[in-house]
């Protein structure tokens, strides 16, 4: 059966592109009011327009999510607007550069903490609040299939996602009492414009990149955002702090 949330208010970052954008239109498809939020004003009001073009509803915000006045704007404007915020899909996030931890740079460092792991710290700052104040809320931050595991060259990446999912426990811990739910996805490799800026479009680099996987592809978008959905639903009342592999099996083998 599928999830609805029909009445919902729902908050999702990153919404201009990629597994921020499939998860806003999948929302949108079941029932909710969508809140679109990114730094990319054209792309974030595009998604905006393809959910309204689907009959849905949503609403842009520009937000930094590195920007706390940002932040606590947004979390603000959702309320003004539409009196409640039931779901957050904390999810915006950028990449690092490639390098070796003795070559890579302070700035990058700096970069991708303050987005990938103060970001999502910063949204819960602001969300969970609302949410034990109407009694109720589900939240699922964006992690990484090296979120758990290690890779080489990416340092700055992988202890950003790996702080997701520190930080998801320790908030599921601490807002169980008051009926929200905290959880994380970490997805492999995922067709994703992010995904192309690393491969440069090199079609043939990012199979490459699968090819030694268990199940020898490119997650997609819509797969990621499935499992979003299901995280927020009530068929998942009772997992909380649970960090969900979505890699084919490349965790297992």
């Amino acid at each position: 059966m599928s999830e609805t949330f029909s009445g919902q208010v729902v908050l999702v970052t990153g919404a201009a592109a990629g597994i921020g954008r499939a998860t806003a239109q999948l929302f949108a498809a079941r029932g909710s009011t969508v809140v679109v939020v990114d730094v990319a004003v054209e792309e974030g009001q595009r998604t905006v327009e393809l959910i309204e073009q689907s009959g849905g509803t949503a609403t842009f915000l520009r937000c930094d999510v590195s920007v706390a006045g940002d932040v606590e704007a947004m979390v603000k404007e959702t309320v003004a607007r539409y009196g409640r915020l039931d779901v957050a899909f904390n999810n915006a996030g950028t990449e690092c550069e490639m390098a070796a931890i003795s070559e890579a740079t302070e700035e990058d460092w700096d970069r991708v903490i303050s987005i990938n792991l103060k970001g999502i710290w910063l949204c819960m700052k602001y969300e969970i609040p609302v949410m034990i104040r109407q009694g109720h809320g589900a939240i699922v931050n964006s992690s990484s299939v090296v979120g758990l595991l290690g890779q080489p060259n990416m340092a700055s990446y992988v202890a950003s996602k790996h702080g997701v999912v520190g930080l998801t426990r320790a908030a599921a811990l601490e807002c169980a009492a008051s009926s929200i739910r905290v959880n994380a996805v970490c997805p492999a490799i995922v067709d994703t414009p992010m995904l192309r800026r690393y491969t440069g479009g090199d079609v043939q680099q990012a199979a490459e990149l699968t090819s030694q996987y268990p199940t020898p592809r490119i997650t997609q978008p819509e797969e990621v955002a499935s499992a979003v959905l299901w995280l927020c639903s009530a068929g998942a009342s009772y997992v909380n702090g649970h960090s969900l592999m979505i890699d084919g099996g490349l965790s297992v083998q």
